[in-house]
């Protein structure tokens, strides 16, 4: 083969080897990092083999090889949302420590996008799935799981594991809401109410249940009137603040079921003429990064989005290398509250 035809075609491992002067299976295992005795000279050779053809691994032939796509993909609600973009970059962090790649599927909380996205992954190749649900129940992953594909969903609750093989992630969202709740009441808030998100979604149900059970064992009455739906960002935030400082007696704080509501609160509490928190005290959840650039900085939920996609894919991970047993998985992760300026 002449030297212009060799400059066309993309360089093989069999040319990394002749090159090297060492045997293919030996480039195939310098490349796929097995330590299967090659002396350290002989993996330099190799390695500057490598370089010096800019050879790339053909993914295709190993994905047929090894019946591995090397992606995974994660399904969130949404994008804008800061939360998600941290528990995105946990996620990333795993998969690129495992040499994977990372697609994402936004579905923007939509019953109907959260049912293509799945139909998508089951059509597609990837190698496992980590998900947010907001409207589709758990048993809509069961197709994943039939075709052989990991799944670690993160969800609102520990529960026993609904499908065999499904791993799930979760924060105790009643007990962080009654954390929440019980703080306001602490500094001696009696009438307190709540922005508490999207109608039927898992966090909505799961943090009014907080809130509900704090007013309750401080034996104060509940005013479902206090308890308002919204979007979960600062517009509805803002709405729905609106709409509870009609309220009389207006509400002294407010429990905002994530933090982006909980800064539309605080444009409605000012653009009223009222101060944060001397009028009306706030308490947010999730602590995105502006929680502490507002002002006053938010007291709020945190729950670690960053480890929690670190867990999600390292649960992934185990599954995808059989370290595991046959049986799901349910984690419970961490929260916290953090106090500051505005309540």
């Amino acid at each position: 083969m002449s030297e212009k035809d060799r400059s066309a075609r993309q360089p093989t491992q069999a040319d990394v080897a002749r090159l090297a002067g060492v045997s293919q299976t030996a480039v195939s295992h310098v490349l796929n990092e097995k330590d299967d005795g090659i002396p350290a000279e002989t993996r330099q050779r190799i390695l500057q083999a490598i370089e010096q053809l800019s050879y790339v691994p053909n993914l295709s032939a190993r994905s047929l090889r090894t019946r591995k796509t090397y992606t995974i993909a994660s399904v969130i609600p949404d994008i804008t949302n800061p939360f998600y973009p941290t528990f995105q970059r946990g996620i990333q962090d795993v998969a690129r420590s495992h040499e994977y790649d990372l697609i994402l599927y936004n579905t923007d909380g939509l019953a109907d996008i959260e049912a293509r996205c799945l139909r998508s992954l089951v059509q597609g190749r990837v190698d496992g799935v980590v998900v947010v649900l907001f409207n589709l129940g758990l048993d809509a992953l069961e197709p994943l799981l039939n075709r052989g594909i990991a799944v670690v969903a993160l969800v609102a609750a520990g529960t026993e594991p609904v499908l065999p093989l499904l791993d799930t992630i979760y924060v105790d969202n009643v007990r962080a809401a009654e954390t929440a709740t019980n703080f306001l009441i602490s500094r001696g808030h009696t009438h307190i109410g709540m922005i508490a998100g999207v109608k039927d979604t898992p966090p909505r149900q799961r943090r009014i249940e907080g809130y509900r059970r704090a007013l309750n064992e401080h034996h104060l009455p509940l005013d479902e009137f206090l308890i308002r739906g919204a979007d979960f960002t600062e517009q509805g935030g803002y709405e729905a603040m609106q709409a509870l400082l009609q309220v009389s007696p207006r509400p002294t704080a407010v429990f905002a079921a994530n933090d982006l509501m909980a800064i539309g609160a605080f444009m409605a509490t000012r653009e009223a003429g009222l101060n944060v928190p001397n009028d009306v005290a706030v308490v947010g959840f999730d602590d995105i990064p502006a929680a502490s650039m507002v002002n006053p900085p938010l007291t709020t939920i945190a729950h670690f989005q960053r480890s929690m996609g670190e867990k999600a894919a390292q649960l992934l991970f185990d599954r995808l290398n059989n370290r595991v047993p046959e049986t799901g998985r349910s984690v419970e992760m961490p929260y916290k509250l953090i106090v500051r300026g505005s309540a």
